[in-house]
């Protein structure tokens, strides 16, 4: 596994988070948790940066940004794991074999890193076959309508 960085987008959400947990008293004045990400985030744009190592994070940054981490979906699993049936990335969640088995041991930012690419491919199940069924439940179950 990489050296676990955050993504500019989940510093952009972490913002977003606290912006609605905590809001400016005056519009102006931003709480801790906001302007420690907002720093972050200045420099990155500032950069050119997409990622920002989680080791250059001050310990506020990290702090808010972990909190927010807390109200995001933990894991992408929708229990139908093709890696134990021997692929090499599931068919469910898009995770490879080595992200399934290592994931409870992985730092929160390498489990964003995979979210984040899991979705931009969006090919595994849980973004294609279960969305649709969920969008329509009567068409897996082969009931009709009667016209």
């Amino acid at each position: 596994m990489s050296e676990p960085a955050i993504h500019i987008t989940d510093i952009e959400s972490a913002i977003n988070y606290w912006r609605q947990q905590l809001p400016s008293p005056d519009g102006v004045t931003l709480p801790a948790p906001t302007r420690a990400l907002a720093e972050v985030y200045a420099l990155m744009v500032y950069q050119h940066a997409s990622e920002v190592p989680v080791a250059e994070l001050s310990q506020k940054a990290l702090d808010a940004w972990l909190q927010w981490y807390r109200s995001t979906p933990d894991t992408p699993c929708i229990a139908i794991c093709s890696t134990s049936q021997g692929d090499a990335v599931c068919k469910g969640c898009g995770r490879t074999f080595e992200e399934v088995q290592l994931w409870t041991e992985m730092h929160p930012a390498q489990k964003r890193a995979t979210w984040r690419r899991i979705t931009l491919d969006a090919t595994a199940w849980r973004f294609n076959k279960y969305v649709e069924r969920a969008q329509n439940p009567q068409a897996e179950s082969g009931t009709r309508s009667a016209s």
